[in-house]
């Protein structure tokens, strides 16, 4: 009798156990600290449409640690401060990744708060995936172990563009830097500067305007206009894009601009037939895609990826390979063991392999070079006008070199 009393009880110890492991199956949460209001809108939900798209079909074979992977929304309402905010409350709410990308600007608030809040907080860490922030600094004086950037930068940019259009024969020798003043678009212009040498160009003159706030892009096409330059360079986005191409598109500007973001919706709308000979460099365009990701992406969201999205779908596959290499066993989950697995995971795009250089955590990523074409693969906008690859450049032949500044201390 006391055998079997001894069994009951044990018993019931081995179920306790049971129960209580499995209630601290801890599921992987993700807050997406975006735009999703403002001016900024238009970009920030595009990152979380698409991060959603992977984290989705990360859950439905079988989500990560035992559970569906939790996705948080945090408008920060396009500005530093908003995001702060947002980050401590998304700490309250247990996430372990954080996601942003529009600004530059709201990215260095958030990589300094994560940084800030791993010091303070060890082995409760933060990880910040930067999904679209190009800002050097971010890798540079910035720069820490929980920050992985997972696009490129204003060199990477501008040395493939002026690549393709010297070889091209469509650069010309005059050129004109517009762009926003905010680190990004500072380099952007030292960008345009120090390749002029190899672009056989002359920089004719620089403009840095406000972010966001200009509205009413009429002066600055006059002043182009004005200063005669065979092509413009931008790296203009959001709204600052979408009114500059109104404005350009209204004057009838004949001048070939060489951008960054000209695929962001809208741009070949508000630039009508002026947009065609545009040039535009990013990390992925659907006329090189042969697979079926487009057709599945329009099926599953309601619209081809564009924009920033195919590379923030990039960012989450990246994640998900790191995530398949740890395995917590329904415990609690090591944001550092994921950020160790994080450098080493590698995916293979259409354009070409994505990795992670481990001294600073930039992507090594593709960069193609397009142009504004009519009758292209997909149009654009809803017009006969859209993207054709002009170049393919590898991510290896791209990359811009680690900077001195980073000093990066690694977890023990």
């Amino acid at each position: 009798m006391a055998s079997r009393h001894f069994a009951f009880t044990l018993g019931l110890v081995t179920a306790a156990g049971l129960a209580t492991g499995a209630a601290q199956a801890e599921p992987l949460r993700i807050g997406i600290i975006e735009s999703l209001s403002g001016s900024q809108t238009s970009t920030g939900r595009l990152f979380a449409a698409a991060a959603q798209y992977v984290v989705d079909d990360i859950n439905q074979n079988g989500g990560f640690n035992g559970e569906p992977i939790e996705v948080i929304e945090y408008d920060n309402a396009g500005g530093s401060t908003g995001a702060a905010d947002k980050f401590k409350q998304a700490v309250a709410d247990g996430v372990h990744v954080v996601l942003q990308g529009a600004s530059s600007a709201i990215a260095g608030q958030v990589t300094e708060d994560v940084r800030k809040h791993n010091l303070r907080n060890p082995g409760e860490e933060v990880l910040f995936l930067n999904l679209g922030a190009e800002a050097l600094e971010l890798t540079g004086d910035k720069c820490h172990f929980y920050h992985f950037r997972f696009t490129t930068t204003a060199p990477m940019r501008v040395n493939a563009l002026v690549e393709a259009m010297k070889e091209a024969g469509e650069l010309g020798t005059r050129v004109y830097s517009i762009n926003q003043n905010y680190s990004w678009g500072r380099d952007m212009e030292d960008a345009i500067k120090a390749a002029a040498d190899s672009g056989g160009y002359e920089v004719v003159e620089t403009v840095l305007h406000e972010v966001n706030k200009v509205q009413d892009f009429s002066p600055f096409v006059a002043k182009i206009k004005d200063a005669n330059p065979d092509t413009v360079i931008t790296g203009n986005w959001s709204n600052d894009l979408l009114l500059l191409m109104k404005a350009a598109g209204d004057a009838g500007l004949k001048v070939r601009f060489a951008t960054t973001f000209l695929d962001q919706v809208g741009n070949i709308a508000n630039a009508g037939d002026t947009a065609v000979g545009h040039y535009l460099a990013h990390p992925y365009n659907m006329a090189a895609d042969d697979t079926d990701f487009p057709s599945d992406y329009q099926a599953k969201t309601g619209h081809l990826p564009v924009y920033i999205e195919p590379q923030t779908v990039h960012a989450i596959r990246m994640l998900r390979e790191a995530l398949e290499e740890v395995d917590f066993g329904g415990g609690e989950i090591d944001v550092s063991r994921i950020a160790l697995a994080l450098e080493d995971a590698s995916i293979e795009t259409p354009v070409g392999p994505i990795t992670v250089r481990s001294e600073d955590h930039q992507a090594v990523l593709p960069v193609v070079v397009s142009k504004v074409v009519d009758d292209p693969k997909h149009p654009a906008d809803d017009t006969d006008l859209g993207f054709a690859v002009v170049k393919v450049n590898p991510g290896a032949d791209v990359i811009y070199p680690v900077q001195d500044s980073c000093e990066m201390v690694r977890p023990s």
